[in-house]
């Protein structure tokens, strides 16, 4: 069988010499990501800043676009619609207004008024500042308890050091992505929380197979240097990494201009966390192990010992 390789199975590029370089720019987009959060803050949607929700049925599958166009310009800021399990269902979010319950329901109205008859309200909430500041809490400690659990996994898979550098990779990804929030004013819900938790996903997935590559070289070639062994092993997993970003990325770009508006802050955040999660594993998991102290488990024939190292 013929294997199918976009990078050269020779190649043998120079990753942990230029690791002085990394960490500065991991360094500076960190600082100013953290930087964007406080001075500028987040862009938070209905789910964690209130506001009001109404679940209508339509007569016949919904056109979102026509009722997004009749809803947009009731002055009553971020409204957003979304199909709700049918075609024919449709749950409308509208931010929550100044003032206090008059005026939501003087914002329901408004919204009842533009779309006309012919629909059925089947439910109209009202979410307000407590819920959504559960809700976002939530959130959260939902990140805070996969990067935890991520780091046992690494613990007991490999050893503590190698979960150690995963969990400043995973950090590195999710505090970039909040910062590019901040940066661009996208709106940051629950569906960007979904988004950050599969980027950590997908950003471990990956710094778990060079990780392995690394375990297996460190007990094949004992007399490699560290940094030569590292190096390689960054190398031999390249090819895998690069076609499985490529793929994801096919499948993101398409959702990101065919999906529709609903979708598209969450496509644009896992294209971004496909980039900044491939570069960490790569240029950041790995590279910090030169610093943990790792040490070189099991033992080796000594025509492995004696073996040069493949690229």
């Amino acid at each position: 069988m013929i294997g199918f390789n976009l990078v050269p199975a020779d190649i043998n590029i120079r990753f942990i010499p230029r690791r002085v370089i990394f960490f500065i720019f991991s360094a500076l987009i960190v600082a100013a990501s953290v930087g964007l959060f406080t001075i500028k803050g987040l862009s938070y949607g209905i789910d964690f800043q209130g506001g009001i929700m109404i679940d209508v049925r339509t007569s016949g599958p919904a056109d979102l676009g026509q009722m997004r166009s009749k809803l947009g310009n009731l002055g009553l800021g971020e409204v957003s619609l979304q199909e709700f399990g049918q075609p024919d269902d449709v749950l409308i979010r509208v931010q929550r207004q100044d003032g206090g319950e008059a005026a939501q329901q003087a914002a329901v109205v408004k919204v009842k008024t533009a779309l006309g008859s012919g629909l059925e309200y089947r439910r109209t909430e009202f979410v307000g500042p407590k819920v959504s500041d559960e809700l976002f809490w939530d959130g959260v400690r939902a990140v805070s308890y996969a990067i935890l659990a991520i780091l046992i996994y690494i613990w007991f898979r490999f050893e503590w050091q190698f979960g150690l550098g995963a969990v400043i990779a995973l950090l590195h990804d999710v505090l970039t992505t909040i910062g590019l929030f901040a940066l661009l004013g996208l709106e940051f819900n629950l569906s960007t929380v979904a988004a950050i938790l599969t980027i950590a996903g997908y950003s471990i997935n990956d710094t778990v197979v060079v990780y392995d590559r690394v375990r297996e070289n460190l007990r094949k070639y004992k007399k490699l240097s560290l940094e030569e062994l590292l190096n390689n092993s960054i190398n031999q997993t390249l090819s895998r990494t690069v076609i499985t970003s490529l793929t994801t990325l096919l499948a993101l770009f398409a959702l990101y201009f065919l999906g529709g508006e609903v979708i598209r802050d969450f496509s644009f955040a896992m294209i971004w966390g496909v980039f900044i999660g491939t570069y960490s594993s790569i240029c950041l998991a790995v590279p910090i192990l030169l610093y943990l102290n790792i040490r070189r488990g099991g033992k080796a024939p000594l025509a492995e010992e004696a073996a040069p190292a493949s690229p």
